[in-house]
């Protein structure tokens, strides 16, 4: 699929948040980066720019996703777009719980986690669900021009088992984690990982 006409989503997960530092769900959209957060958004703009040519930058509306955007955005003199559909996973009642208290649920079955419903709040099925059609209709848009696209874990998650075809051996970017994933003519190729990227050359 390598060729003039093919496009790159280059995925990233915001850096590390405060939430992610105090290892809980986070309470609010408004939850901002660590000091740590944002040199790991410095650094993965770095290579970023090293490895790809960035044409846009979009991102989550929730705050950590928009701090992380627009550290990888200056540097190119891009303007960081927003896309409300890829924002967090809504865990409902667990906002504000420490990220073990899921293990405590009952009705948590981690060989079918993306089927488990928080109360009041979203399954990684129906996040996929919301995501996919918003991931689409960005790569339609930017036609053969990499997209850097800054969200959040479960957002990831759910994205790499859709391009994947499964929900099986997928896992949890870490902060600033990347995974690539090259598209052409409304056809997507499975997920390149950070680890593969040197197999990656710029286009």
């Amino acid at each position: 699929m390598s060729t003039a006409t093919t496009g790159r989503l280059i995925l990233v997960r915001h850096g590390e948040s405060e939430g992610n530092r105090t290892r809980t769900f986070t309470a609010t959209p408004e939850v901002p980066l660590t000091p740590l957060g944002e040199q790991q958004a410095r650094a993965a703009g770095d290579r970023i720019r090293a490895a790809f040519r960035p044409g846009r930058v979009v991102a989550s509306p929730f705050r950590r996703a928009q701090q992380t955007a627009a550290l990888i955005a200056a540097p190119l003199g891009l303007v960081v777009e927003t896309e409300p559909d890829l924002r967090e996973r809504d865990f409902g009642a667990f906002a504000g719980r420490p990220y073990d208290s899921v293990f405590r649920d009952p009705t948590f079955d981690p060989a079918r986690r993306w089927e488990w419903r928080p109360e009041g709040g979203e399954t990684l099925a129906e996040v996929r669900d919301r995501v996919v059609p918003a991931v689409h209709r960005i790569a339609a848009s930017a036609g053969h021009v990499d997209t850097v696209v800054v969200s959040h874990g479960g957002v990831m998650l759910a994205l790499a088992a859709h391009f994947s075809g499964s929900w099986e051996g997928v896992a949890v970017a870490q902060n600033c984690g990347v995974i690539v994933v090259e598209h052409a003519g409304g056809v997507f190729r499975p997920p390149c990982y950070l680890d593969d990227w040197d197999e990656i050359s710029p286009s």
